[in-house]
């Protein structure tokens, strides 16, 4: 078994792909509109996702709604990074908003990072 992809609701489909696409680096795979049933698909994913072993983010936009409630069962979805710190200054630097500068986890050596999606989904860098 692996893991294919985890799916966010969005509130506007082009920001949401800018984010991952142009400030995160991940690739769009594959976009589907589906007019009759009011929603639209997008999969992004670092390489070519699941074809060469990465799982995807599907980002999906129904028609009309521009805004979720997030939850509070929802936690982050985890990037490894080669450099925290250098991924920090790139997606600042592309407009992203880093929420958690990168630097030791409280209690351990680990470095870490967190930034945020124009949808307010976090995202955890891990040096690695």
């Amino acid at each position: 078994m692996m893991i294919l992809h985890t799916m966010l609701r969005v509130g506007n489909m082009t920001r949401s792909v800018d984010f991952y696409t142009k400030v995160l680096g991940m690739n769009l795979l594959r976009t589907t509109d589906r007019p009759e049933q009011k929603y639209t698909l997008s999969f992004v994913a670092f390489g070519k996702g699941n074809a060469d072993g990465q799982s995807e983010i599907e980002l999906t936009y129904n028609y009309g709604v521009d805004a979720y409630q997030m939850g509070d069962a929802y936690g982050h979805i985890a990037i490894g990074v080669p450099d925290a710190y250098a991924a920090c200054e790139k997606i600042a630097a592309s407009g992203g908003n880093v929420t958690r500068a990168a630097g030791p986890v409280a209690g351990g050596d680990t470095i870490i990072a967190f930034v945020t999606d124009p949808d307010g989904y976090k995202i955890e860098l891990i040096q690695r």
